[in-house]
């Protein structure tokens, strides 16, 4: 039988968008994984679209949290409840292309590999195609502090290898911070760089949410990894450098 992935979905008044991304892992030609979407008090009709998907397909499970927490302790209550080998994450407005989990789980189990991720597309909220990111073959701990090139969405890694890692508790930035985390653990990881999903881009001011994810990245060099000023200082400037040929030259 082949491994079961277990993909972690955290869901907050994605009404509009949660239906799609089922359908996106409904249509996957790897079949045998398990759907875990944590409602974190939702106030639109989420939930219930998703009780509606549960009453045809029993591999999608509805958890929720007691009060609102954030996707940190969203995202680890469906890590804490996983039982397949393979952790990953979709979150509920996104989409997988209907290959990507049979060509990423393929691309692990033939070359050994605990941690992965692939390429993606970009979109807007209507679904047209904005951009497309690639992924460079291996990424160690120091490569990520410089620029991380692992999109949540993306990303797969081994329970089987290294057990079950959790998020830390930070409110932004929290998926980079866990693929930190596991860069401690083992010493790479590995893309496969295929456009295998879709991250929609939301709306909101494109300068804030600059402005907010630097915070962020400060908070995880500092607060996260424990790093001294000087060290912090010299892989933000890296990171704003990145982060300025991503915007202006690609």
């Amino acid at each position: 039988m082949p491994e079961k992935v277990s993909i972690i979905t955290p869901l907050h008044n994605s009404g509009a968008f949660i239906s799609e991304t089922i359908d996106s892992v409904l249509a996957q030609t790897y079949t045998h994984w398990e759907m875990l979407i944590v409602d974190d008090s939702s106030v639109d009709d989420g939930p219930d679209l998703v009780r509606d998907y549960q009453k045809m397909d029993d591999r999608i499970k509805l958890l929720h949290n007691n009060k609102k927490s954030g996707p940190a302790i969203t995202r680890n209550k469906a890590i804490e409840a996983a039982s397949g080998r393979y952790i990953a994450f979709l979150d509920s407005d996104d989409l997988w292309l209907p290959r990507k989990l049979e060509l990423q789980v393929d691309f692990m189990m033939k070359n050994n590999y605990s941690f992965t991720f692939t390429g993606y597309e970009k979109i807007t909220e209507s679904g047209i195609k904005i951009g497309k990111i690639n992924v460079p073959k291996i990424v160690s701990y120091h490569d990520l502090l410089k620029t991380c090139s692992v999109g949540c969405l993306t990303a797969m890694y081994d329970t089987g290898k290294i057990g079950k890692i959790y998020m830390p508790l930070i409110d932004k930035r929290q998926d980079y911070a866990l693929w930190l985390k596991i860069l401690k653990i083992i010493p790479e990881g590995h893309g496969l760089n295929l456009l295998l999903s879709q991250y929609r881009v939301r709306g909101g001011s494109i300068s804030s949410n600059k402005w907010n994810a630097s915070k962020y990245q400060w908070k995880v060099y500092r607060d996260i990894e424990k790093l001294n000023y000087l060290r912090s200082a010299y892989y933000f400037s890296l990171y704003t450098f990145h982060g300025i040929i991503k915007t202006y030259f690609k």
